[in-house]
């Protein structure tokens, strides 16, 4: 006599446990998931904020060194005003002393019998026109002034017969120029030869 067994309820037993082992695996999976793509976005969250943070520092000293550049900027355009002050004063004091040795020279280089009528500076360039007793005398005055350690380069412009009171001389008109300070300083101020020592 054989003895039959029905299997149905244990298979079906079997596919029910497997099923809610697929269900667990599944669902420790997605929590699994979850928890990760929740940490990712912590940690991104947490770059972000502290890449901001950073970001709004960079900002801030960035405001401070353009502001720093700006006070840098006003400084040099001070400075550069004062430069240029100092540089018009400096000029002038040049010219004033130009002024003086141009006087100076003309009286100490005029040789006798040339009378100045009129004198004009342009810049080192300088005009006079006058009247001499000949025209030995203008040469005279030419050589004088090419020799002088301010003045120099006499160009004759022009030489005519006049008369001044009754009396005939020449009436001339002369250019030339200054020289430098720095050009005419060494010729002036040149230190003068030691005498030699005696022997004894």
């Amino acid at each position: 006599m054989s003895v039959r067994v029905n299997l149905l309820p244990h298979r079906e037993e079997r596919r029910k446990r497997a099923r809610q082992h697929f269900a667990v695996l599944a669902g420790a999976a997605g929590v699994v998931g979850l928890l990760i793509v929740g940490a990712v976005h912590v940690v991104n969250a947490q770059r972000i904020d502290t890449q901001e943070r950073r970001n709004e520092f960079l900002k801030g000293e960035i405001a401070k060194l353009d502001k720093e550049i700006d006070e840098i900027k006003k400084l040099k355009d001070e400075i550069a005003a004062l430069l240029a002050r100092k540089q018009a004063i400096e000029t002038l004091q040049a010219d004033r002393a130009q002024t003086v040795h141009l006087l100076e020279e003309l009286v100490r280089q005029m040789p006798e019998g040339v009378y100045l009528r009129s004198a004009k500076q342009s810049g080192l360039r300088v005009n006079v026109t006058g009247y001499a007793q000949s025209n030995a005398r203008v040469s005279s005055l030419m050589r004088n002034l090419e020799s002088s350690p301010w003045l120099g380069a006499p160009v004759l412009v022009e030489i005519k017969a006049a008369a001044v009171d009754k009396r005939r001389v020449s009436e001339f008109n002369l250019n030339f120029s200054l020289k430098p300070p720095q050009a005419a300083a060494p010729a002036k101020d040149a230190p003068k030869a030691a005498p030699a020592a005696k022997k004894g």
